[in-house]
């Protein structure tokens, strides 16, 4: 089989992802600012999230790229979304049926979110640009898949290796790894735009690149010195990262995920894979004064019937990523588990 590669995909993605958009294929050709050794200056916090999916949907299965006036549709419907769903709450007499009645219990309203409302600026359908069709590719026959909910415990086997739901409550490995405060539900690595906190910053030395994700507080350190991987029983939430620059861009190889881990999460409550055979490659390129192009390759041919790539402009911030505790306290999963044990004692089981 012919595995893609990813410097191949950053060719043609100089030409597709800026084929709607000459003034950002000239941007492309800037000279990008330096560091006092001479490399890219790619340091500050950058902002990735946007209302453009990760896969291109079934209903626009031949359209590559939004016209001015589909975008603008979509932007708006984002911003009258996000304003209905801040709209006051009306006042509630009776209380919520027995599980929520599909709804989050106790969990904090739309203000809180940051989805964004704006598509990328190229107006591409999909963030997933290899397959050309936008779409994830087949999974391998037999490849582990898990389906979780983000209201309710769907029956399952650990490990539980999606981000946010969980199996049930027996202990914490039942529940996501989200939930766990392990890995964020957008920091990946890959990262992937979710409900908030998209932010990441990088911080650069001579000799090594510091990713720091604000979900979940995940950093990297990746070293930039040629030095070999770790062996291959040594393995790690986060993979184990090697960097090196390919001209003007910082590409980051990650191998060595822990099994624990899935391959990708197409979504918070779904997982595909293990990331056992997992090779992860990313590039981070300055296109412009305020744009970092964040593109990845996801190579697992024990999960994927072939690698996929994907592209997000990330656009520079001029605010700070303040520390961000996962559960306010610490006692968050103290209490799920606490819970249930309470649920289980007055005979009501262990439901949410």
């Amino acid at each position: 089989m012919n595995r893609r590669l990813l410097p191949s995909f950053g060719a043609a993605l100089a030409v597709l992802a800026f084929l709607a958009a000459p003034a950002a294929e000239a941007q492309t050709e800037a000279e990008p600012p330096r560091l006092p050794w001479g490399a890219p200056d790619l340091q500050g916090v950058w902002d990735f999230r946007t209302i453009t999916p990760l896969q291109r949907p079934e209903d626009q299965a031949d359209t590559a790229f939004l016209t001015d006036e589909e975008a603008a549709g979509l932007e708006q419907a984002a911003e009258n979304r996000f304003a209905e769903l801040n709209a006051p709450s009306e006042v509630r007499t009776e209380p919520l049926p027995a599980g929520g009645g599909g709804r989050a219990v106790g969990a904090y309203n739309d203000f809180w979110f940051d989805r964004g409302t704006n598509v990328i600026e190229d107006r591409r359908t999909s963030l997933i640009v290899d397959p050309p069709n936008g779409r994830l590719p087949p999974l391998v026959q037999g490849a582990v898949e898990q389906i979780g909910s983000g209201t309710e415990d769907l029956p399952g086997e650990r490990p539980v290796r999606y981000r946010a739901g969980g199996i049930g409550a027996d202990g914490p490995e039942d529940r996501g790894l989200g939930e766990r405060c392990l890995l964020g539900f957008n920091s990946g690595p890959p990262m992937i735009p979710s409900a908030y906190n998209n932010n990441v910053q990088l911080f650069q030395t001579e000799s090594h690149v510091v990713i720091l994700n604000e979900m979940v507080h995940n950093s990297r350190v990746v070293p930039l010195d040629g030095r070999p991987h770790l062996p291959g029983g040594v393995r790690q939430w986060m993979g184990d990262a090697r960097g090196y620059w390919d001209g003007d861009t910082l590409v980051v190889e990650t191998t060595n995920f822990t099994s624990l881990t899935p391959s990708f999460n197409p979504t918070i409550t779904g997982s595909v894979g293990t990331g056992t055979h997992l090779t992860l490659t990313e590039r981070f390129t300055r296109v412009d004064a305020d744009t970092l192009l964040y593109e990845y390759t996801v190579d697992d041919p024990t999960t994927f019937t072939s690698p996929f790539s994907a592209a997000i402009p990330m656009q520079l911030s001029d605010g700070l990523i303040y520390e961000y505790a996962c559960h306010e306290g610490n006692y968050g999963m103290q209490n799920i588990l606490a819970g249930a044990r309470a649920a289980e004692r007055s005979g009501a089981g262990g439901g949410q």
